[in-house]
């Protein structure tokens, strides 16, 4: 048998960093996607093999050495998503290791620990061809790793005992809320394994799609009345986002009091983002006024995420170009590079090279052949 799950990527409306530290975040599902299939191989094979199709790398191991390596993980418990202990890290980096890795890209190497870990925690010790592709460039602050952690987690699941789903359909189905609950929960585990400390957002938005508000592990569904237009421009500076949450703390603890400021600002920033866009615009004026408010917070929440240290000169370079244009556009993500929002709004005619024209709900969706 073969599953394929497929998970979109995210933008972050308003309140990266802030999400962190338990503050509210606006983000947006977007219409790029990262899918999995699974073919589960005979029990003679003896081989679980992950193709990272974009990147053109592919690992195998035994069956029998990742029960060596992982002997004390026991059964699956695909029902009940647990954290990877720091002993088991070790165990899969043991794992890992014995691979030939590129040195260049030694960094995607905590997404293979993720999917050591879903794929034995959820499907056990049961040999199969994995296979990876994706739209979303890594490390650009679209939600790569989210979306790579919920597709797996989904296609995973959706081989286990812990969904029912009808196998014998054709083509793309959907999760139920309490399944897809599930799937996030695994996914926000995967996420951890590559990120440290997750606030969590990526995972939830790539798992439910459309526009959410999040805040402290809680997520609420915003229903947008806006016809929103978002040019994503991608500087392809890459960045370590690990490395730029620890900065942010960092500086909150020799700051607290100034930094408590800043992040109840974006604060403010997100939940004024979720009720312009939730409001019903009775006429052109009405949404030409509330598009020209979106600009202002999206500028304020630019500046200060730049007095927290997340911006970067790449990014600086499309906001100056932006401003020619009297756009407003902030950074998406963690920052440091990455990509960059600019707001199109629809009073603006204009000709331009998209790099990104991005504004879709989404969700996520399983197959089987």
């Amino acid at each position: 048998m073969e599953v394929t799950a497929r998970a979109p990527g995210k933008i972050i409306l308003a309140g990266e960093h802030a999400v962190v530290h338990g503050y509210t975040a606006v983000a947006s599902s977007i219409d790029l996607y990262t899918v999995f299939s699974i073919r589960l191989r005979s029990e003679d094979d003896d081989i679980v093999k992950l193709k990272l199709n974009d990147i053109g790398l592919d690992f195998s191991w035994s069956v029998r050495r990742i029960k060596e390596v992982l002997s004390h993980l026991g059964s699956p418990f695909s029902s009940t998503p647990t954290s990877c202990s720091l002993e088991t890290i070790k165990s899969l980096a043991t794992l890992v290791d014995e691979q030939s890795f590129p040195e260049t890209k030694i960094g995607l190497a905590s997404g293979v620990y993720a999917f050591l870990w879903l794929y034995t925690s959820i499907l056990g010790f049961k040999p199969a061809t994995v296979t990876v592709s994706s739209e979303l460039p890594v490390g650009a602050g679209l939600g790569s790793s989210a979306a790579y952690c919920v597709s797996l987690s989904a296609a995973l699941l959706a081989l286990s005992d812990s969904v029912k789903l009808d196998v014998s359909q054709k083509g793309w189905s959907t999760f139920n809320e309490s399944e897809a609950e599930l799937v996030n929960k695994w996914a926000f585990e995967g996420e951890k394994i590559i990120h440290g400390k997750p606030s969590g957002v990526d995972n939830s938005v790539s798992t439910f799609g459309n526009v959410i508000k999040f805040k402290s592990g809680v997520m609420t569904r915003v229903n947008s009345n806006m016809p929103l237009r978002m040019l994503i421009t991608n500087t392809k500076v890459g960045r370590d986002t690990k490395a730029l949450v620890a900065n942010v703390s960092a500086r909150k603890s020799r700051h607290p009091d100034a930094m408590c400021s800043v992040l109840n600002a974006i604060e403010a920033i997100s939940d004024e983002w979720s009720t312009i866009i939730q409001s019903h615009a009775v006429d052109d004026l009405y949404l030409s006024a509330n598009e020209e408010k979106l600009g202002e917070l999206m500028e304020m929440n630019q500046g200060l995420l730049l007095s927290i240290g997340v911006s970067h000169a790449s990014i600086e370079n499309v906001l100056q170009t932006s401003m020619k244009y009297k756009l407003a556009s902030k950074l998406t993500g963690a920052g440091g590079g990455g990509c960059v929002l600019t707001l199109l709004p629809t009073r603006i005619l204009f000709t331009v090279l998209l790099n990104l024209f991005i504004y879709a709900p989404a969700n996520s969706f399983i197959t089987y052949d």
